[in-house]
């Protein structure tokens, strides 16, 4: 008779886990995250008004992405917002934000990996430019303002 030296695998555990998210809930975090009928709406189209949905995103929606939505909300091409990927942000980026985007700039490459991590098929055919913006500029800090003018200005091809 062979000695068996491999215990055959549990099938069961991994749907136990899954739906033991009581600690999380302690924590105050939903699972899932994002429901599935907001996974598979088509995401928005150009609005009639020709304007493009820009969201900008840095950690916790204070200093960078804020700074971002204030030097380019009256653009009459743009439509802006910004939000942030930490669950403490000001405004934590939503399914809903990523939804409405045409476009997503974010600070750094961190940023763009949660989201990615977060909305993947939200995500699918939108362009995510990495601004390369380190977290060593407060609000409106006018060499912020600079970057953010020209590397936004240039990738969407705007004064």
């Amino acid at each position: 008779m062979p000695i068996e030296s491999k215990r055959e695998k549990d099938w069961e555990a991994p749907v136990s886990r899954v739906s033991n998210f009581a600690p999380a809930k302690q924590l105050g975090v939903e699972y899932p995250r994002v429901a599935e009928e907001q996974l598979t709406q088509e995401p928005e189209r150009l609005p009639k008004s020709g304007q493009t949905n820009v969201l900008f995103v840095c950690s916790r929606n204070q200093w960078r992405s804020p700074t971002a939505e204030q030097v380019w909300r009256k653009h009459p091409s743009l439509s802006v917002r910004s939000g942030g990927t930490s669950a403490n942000a000001r405004h934590p980026v939503s399914a809903d934000d990523v939804a409405w985007a045409h476009v997503i700039f974010v600070m750094e490459e961190k940023h763009k990996s949660r989201l990615l991590a977060e909305y993947r098929r939200l995500l699918e055919n939108k362009p995510i430019h990495v601004l390369d913006i380190p977290d060593e500029y407060k609000f409106m800090e006018p060499e912020l303002v600079d970057l953010l003018r020209r590397s936004v200005g240039d990738i969407l091809g705007l004064e």
